[in-house]
């Protein structure tokens, strides 16, 4: 056992206790001393960075501001003799239109806007010019439209300050409204493009809508695909749309809604338009007319599908020059909007309409036409429609268009075919030095 000597002891009691609690003292003081510079220093590190970020934010800020493609005195002054009406004063046709296209470097858009402005309508064209295909292609269309006294803003249906900048410097009596994201296989994979351009987009549009004074009528593209599984041929307007195929179809199903809902609670005129595969000239690349063309004369093949039971695939190809007549008559015919301020002040008119050829083709049938306008065979390769949200056929029922539009379609698919190839061989370049290609 250890012996404890006296030396382990205090020899005064309390002696040893004073120089500990010193010691823990000095300890204590150089420990909340460092703590202290430490939070100082934290302190510091939280200021910079909170002036960083708002130094960054106000940077990027400020360069969206200059960087922006719209806004100035030039620039209105430029949306303002473009909607300008220029029909001859004492027309039959009455003082003319004054239309915001959007989605006016599309398809579609450019045709409407080029028919709207040949008669004599003011027209300003929107568009983002997505990727989603060439943009050159777009961009191509937009000159054509500057050619023609169109002028077309840059900029996306989302951004509210910019539409109600186009209202408050317009007043539109008419939005005819093409912007959408397009593409049934498309929606799978990338789904959030959906909802931004055709749900959220078209929200923000009508708000934008509501809100102007005087409110313009509104002209839209649904689509055929809202039909979905039906399977009632051929589709009418009265048949059900409630069990879509794909998510472009939920969506455009969803804006039919919604803008039933802006007709019924701020008193906005609505038509819906549904459009059955239109083709044409200046048309999207991602549609199979446009690629079967572009991968026949490259000498690659093409894939065509077929449905269950070997059934082939048909669709109501309908031409661009069809649709462009009956988008100008339901603007001609759109009753006025209610509202103003917001507020309904009585019922507004709500329609839809089938826009098709009523003549469904078969997709081989479609193939054979592009063969002989081409004079190329095709290399096809024929399998089964993967489940991707495509519908084995379409057909459109058009005697309500019909009979309230005076929608009549007169063009064929193979002379739709025709202008189409002919477009796109002296658009590609390759009517130069082919005498069997200018003979058509």
């Amino acid at each position: 056992m250890r012996v404890v000597d006296e030396e382990d002891y205090p020899s005064t009691p309390g002696k040893v206790k004073v120089e500990r609690s010193g010691a823990m003292s000095r300890h204590l003081h150089r420990c909340f001393a460092s703590t202290g510079t430490m939070f100082l220093w934290a302190l510091f590190l939280v200021a910079l960075t909170a002036t960083y970020f708002s130094v960054h934010s106000f940077v990027n800020n400020t360069s969206r501001y200059f960087a922006a493609s719209w806004g100035g005195l030039h620039w209105e002054r430029q949306i303002r003799a473009s909607a300008s009406p220029r029909r001859p004063p004492g027309s039959a046709e009455g003082a003319g239109l004054s239309v915001l296209v959007t989605g006016a470097a599309g398809f579609v858009g450019t045709h409407c806007s080029l028919a709207l402005r040949k008669r004599g309508d003011g027209v300003v064209g929107l568009d983002n010019f997505n990727s989603y295909y060439d943009p050159s292609l777009k961009k191509a269309r937009r000159a054509l439209l500057s050619s023609h006294g169109v002028f077309v803003v840059e900029g996306d249906i989302n951004d509210g300050r910019l539409l109600a900048k186009l209202f408050d410097v317009v007043p539109f009596t008419h939005v005819l409204h093409l912007a959408a994201q397009a593409g049934v296989r498309y929606a799978m994979e990338n789904t959030a493009s959906y909802v931004h351009s055709n749900v959220a987009g078209l929200v923000s549009l009508l708000e934008a809508c509501k809100d102007a004074d005087p409110q313009p009528a509104i002209v839209w593209a649904s689509s055929s695909s809202v039909y979905g599984l039906n399977d009632r041929v051929p589709f009418s307007e009265a048949h059900r749309t409630d069990q879509p195929a794909s998510l472009y179809a939920a969506t455009k199903k969803a804006g039919e809604e919604i803008t039933h809902t802006y007709n019924h609670i701020y008193g906005l005129s609505v038509t819906g338009l549904r459009f059955f595969t239109v083709y044409g000239p200046w048309g999207r690349p991602d549609m199979a007319y446009f690629s079967f063309t572009r991968n026949i004369l490259q000498g690659k093949p093409i894939t065509v599908y077929r449905g269950r039971d070997h059934v082939d695939l048909a669709r109501d190809f309908t031409y661009i020059d069809d649709i462009v007549r009956g988008c100008l008559a339901s603007l001609d015919t759109a009753g006025r909007s209610t509202g103003t301020g917001g507020k309904k002040r009585g019922p507004a008119p709500y329609r839809i309409y089938n826009l098709g050829n009523t003549s469904p083709v078969s997709v081989p049938r479609l193939v054979s036409i592009l063969e002989t306008y081409l004079r190329v065979k095709a290399k096809k390769s024929v399998i089964e429609m993967p489940g991707n949200g495509d519908v084995p056929f379409t057909h459109a029922n058009i005697s309500l268009a019909r009979e309230q539009l005076g929608y009549k379609p007169t063009t064929s698919l193979e002379m739709g075919l025709k202008k189409f190839v002919r477009w796109y061989l002296s658009y590609y370049g390759y009517n130069r030095g082919t005498q069997g290609f200018k003979n058509l």
